[in-house]
């Protein structure tokens, strides 16, 4: 079996890098209306396939955790913090160094599981408790159900996560939250 593509979508194609599944998908469909239409706004000039999307800077990611760990240690507790971008990777990690090994692992995943379910770590312990079909969510790698995450948004797009760890649990929760809020401006 062999296929064409038609002289309008080999004109659209040529010069471009696209592809071969898609321009073999646009000569399978090229008999409907919406093949080129697709096409043009997929790879068109007003598309380009490229995605811009807001991330979390370095600088940004250090005031937030540096801003978390004084609000644990204003309250005599020995942290770390760490705090991950839109993609769940580590930007910072700050260990108080009077806080024991484990803070920092249990600060990375806390900042992991918020990013990766964009929501508190907090939220997500008490969610999967309540709801048995949300438990085993609990076993992926990487993830920890205990207070101390907070996701990072603008609006409702998350583009980043704190987790602090070696604290309380709510004190957890609170020192991630200050850490954002420092920087609650800028996120507008």
């Amino acid at each position: 079996m062999s296929y064409r593509l038609t002289p309008r979508l080999a004109s659209f194609a040529r010069g471009k890098t696209i592809p071969a599944v898609v321009l073999l998908a646009l000569a399978i469909g090229a008999g409907s209306a919406g093949a080129p239409a697709f096409a043009l706004a997929r790879f068109g000039a007003a598309g380009q396939g490229v995605v811009m999307q807001r991330n979390l800077s370095l600088g940004m990611a250090k005031t937030i955790a540096e801003a978390a760990q004084a609000e644990c240690q204003a309250k005599g507790f020995h942290t770390s913090v760490a705090v991950v971008d839109r993609a769940a990777q580590v930007l910072v990690i700050l260990r108080d160094e009077q806080a024991t090994a484990q803070t920092v692992d249990m600060a990375r995943r806390k900042a992991y599981t918020a990013r990766m379910f964009r929501i508190s770590t907090m939220e997500f312990q008490k969610r999967t408790a309540e709801n048995p079909g949300s438990e085993a969510q609990r076993d992926l790698a990487d993830i920890l159900a205990l207070s101390g995450g907070v996701p990072i948004q603008i609006g409702t797009d998350t583009i980043g996560a704190v987790g602090s760890a070696g604290s309380n649990l709510e004190q957890d929760d609170a020192c991630a939250r200050a850490g954002i809020a420092k920087v609650a401006a800028l996120l507008k």
